[in-house]
C-alpha cells in the first residue's frame, strides 16, 4: 500500500483536476450572474412587475441545462469528455458574449438557454472526468472538490456583479437611464468571457480520460495517460482491470430496466434526493436576492454587497462539509441539514410577516446557507454517486441529475408566481414544509453510506 500511494504523481492529478474543475466554475458563475444583473435588465427589458416573465427569464438557463443534460451521456460517450470540455467552454464564451450585446427580450432569452446547455454539459463532464482519473484513496476528496470549483464560481459572480456596479444614489437618476441599466448588467455577464477562454486554452494541456480511451480500445494511448499519473506498473494493473469490468458489461442497460423491481426503490430515492436540493428553496436567494433582501429593507447597493457575503458564506462551510462528509456521515447531514433549514425558514417567514427589517433578516438568510452550504449542496453528489447499483450507475445518475436540474427549472421559475401570491413569508413557510417532508422521508428510506462498501449500501437498500 504504501508503495502505491507513493507512485503516485499527485502534483499532476491535482493539476489536471484544477482544470477539470473550471467546469464547474463556470457553471457556478453562469448559474449566478444573472442574481445580481436582474435589478437592472429587468427595468431595461420592462419586464419588473410581470412576475411570470420574470421567472421564464431566470428559468430559461435550466431549460438549456436539461438539454445540456440530457445529451452529454451520449455525446461523451461517442467523441471523449476532452472534445466535450472544449464545447462547453466555446458555449460559454458565446454565451456571455452574446447576453451582454443583445438589445431585446428573446434574444436575450436565446442566449441564456444557450448558456444553460453548457452549464449542463459542465455539470456532468467535469465531476465525471474527475473521478475517472482520480485513485480510489482521494476519489471522494476530488469529487467535493468540484462542488467546491462551484461555489467559488458563484462567489466571483458575486463580487464582480458588486464591484461591477456603480453606487445607486437616490433620486439622482432613474435605474433605466444609469449605467447599471444601460451597460453595467452587460459587463456582468461580458466579464464571464476571462474564465471561459481560459478554461479554453487550458484544456489544450490536460489528456483525455484514460478510461474513456480505453473504452474505446485505445489501450495504449490510456496506457500512456495512466503512467503519468502513476508508475508503468500500477497503470498497467489499472488498464488490465479495466480490461476485465469493459468485458463484463457490453450489454446496454435499456432505460426501462431502472423502474423495475427492486431497482425502482433505488431509483426513485436518488430522483427525490435530487429534486429536494432545490426544492428546499435554497437557490431562489442567490437568483432573486433582489426580492429578498429589498423585502427586508436593503437598496440596491446593499444587496449587491449582501449577495456578496452570502457567497463567502457559502464558500467557508463549503469547506466544513467537504471536512465533515467522512466524519458524521451522509445521512447523518442530510437530516441535520432538512431539519436546520425547516427551522430557519420558520424564523425566516416570521421576520417577513411581522415585517422585521435589516440585520435580523440578513443573519437569518446567511444562516440558512450556512446549513445548506455544508449538507445538502455536497452531500447530494455523494449520495447518488454512492447508492446505486454498478450496472446502473451511469444511466440513473444522469435520471438524477436531469431530476435535479427539472426541479431547479420549476423552483426557479415558480419563485415569482409563490411570491406574489403567497407573500415572503408564505413562500419560506412552504419551503420549510418541504424540507420536513424530506427530512422524513431520508429519515425512513437511506442508510447511512458512511463507510460501507457499495454491496453494503445496495443490500441495506433493496431489503
Amino acid at each position: 500500500m504504501i508503495k502505491k500511494q507513493q507512485s503516485i504523481n499527485n502534483r499532476y492529478l491535482i493539476l489536471i483536476a484544477l482544470v477539470a474543475a473550471m467546469g464547474g466554475f463556470l457553471f457556478g458563475y453562469d448559474w449566478v450572474v444573472i442574481g445580481g444583473a436582474k435589478a437592472f435588465y429587468e427595468i431595461y427589458f420592462s419586464i419588473d412587475s410581470i412576475p411570470w416573465l420574470q421567472g421564464w427569464v431566470m428559468a430559461s438557463a435550466i431549460l438549456g441545462c436539461l438539454i445540456g443534460v440530457a445529451v452529454s451521456g451520449s455525446l461523451t460517450d461517442k467523441y471523449g469528455r476532452k472534445s466535450m470540455f472544449f464545447v462547453a467552454a466555446l458555449i460559454f464564451t458565446v454565451s456571455a458574449i452574446g447576453t451582454g450585446t443583445v438589445n431585446t427580450l428573446n434574444l436575450f432569452i436565446f442566449y441564456r438557454i444557450f448558456g444553460g446547455i453548457g452549464i449542463g454539459l459542465a455539470s456532468n463532464i467535469s465531476p465525471m472526468y474527475i473521478s475517472e482519473i482520480s485513485p480510489p484513496s482521494i476519489r471522494g476528496r476530488f469529487i467535493t472538490f468540484y462542488q467546491l470549483a462551484v461555489v467559488l464560481g458563484i462567489l466571483s459572480a458575486q463580487i464582480t456583479n458588486w464591484l461591477i456596479a456603480h453606487p445607486v444614489v437616490p433620486g439622482e437618476k432613474s435605474i433605466l437611464s444609469s449605467w447599471n441599466g444601460q451597460m453595467g448588467w452587460r459587463w456582468m455577464f461580458w466579464a464571464e468571457t476571462v474564465p471561459a477562454l481560459l478554461f479554453f486554452i487550458l484544456i489544450f494541456f490536460i489528456p483525455e480520460s484514460p478510461r474513456w480511451l480505453a473504452s474505446k480500445r485505445k489501450y495504449e494511448k490510456a496506457l500512456s495517460v495512466f503512467t503519468r499519473m502513476k508508475d508503468r506498473s500500477s497503470a498497467q494493473d489499472q488498464l488490465n482491470e479495466i480490461k476485465v469490468i469493459l468485458s463484463l458489461t457490453t450489454e446496454r442497460i435499456p432505460f426501462g430496466y431502472l423502474f423495475k423491481g427492486k431497482l425502482a426503490k433505488i431509483v426513485i430515492i436518488g430522483v427525490i434526493i435530487a429534486a429536494l436540493q432545490q426544492w428546499c428553496g435554497i437557490n431562489v436567494i442567490f437568483n432573486y436576492a433582489q426580492e429578498i433582501f429589498f423585502a427586508a429593507g436593503y437598496n440596491v447597493s446593499d444587496m449587491l454587497f449582501n449577495i456578496v457575503i452570502t457567497g463567502i458564506v457559502n464558500v467557508v462551510f463549503t469547506f466544513v462539509g467537504m471536512y465533515t462528509v467522512d466524519k458524521l456521515g451522509r445521512r447523518s447531514l442530510m437530516l441535520f441539514g432538512t431539519i436546520g433549514l425547516t427551522l430557519i425558514y420558520l424564523l425566516l417567514g416570521a421576520g417577513y410577516f411581522f415585517r422585521i427589517e435589516g440585520i435580523a433578516m440578513l443573519l437569518l438568510v446567511v444562516l440558512a446557507i450556512a446549513c445548506y452550504a455544508m449538507t445538502l449542496a455536497p452531500v447530494t453528489w455523494v449520495v447518488i454517486a454512492e447508492i446505486f447499483p454498478t450496472k446502473i450507475r451511469g444511466l440513473a445518475m444522469a435520471v438524477s441529475t436531469f431530476a435535479l436540474w427539472a426541479a431547479c427549472f420549476v423552483l426557479t421559475y415558480t419563485f415569482p408566481l409563490l411570491n406574489k401570491l403567497l407573500g415572503s413569508y408564505g413562500t419560506f413557510w412552504l419551503y420549510g414544509l418541504i424540507c420536513l417532508a424530506g427530512f422524513i422521508f431520508i429519515k425512513v428510506n437511506l442508510p447511512e453510506t458512511k463507510g460501507k462498501t457499495l454491496e453494503q449500501i445496495e443490500k441495506e437498500i433493496l431489503e
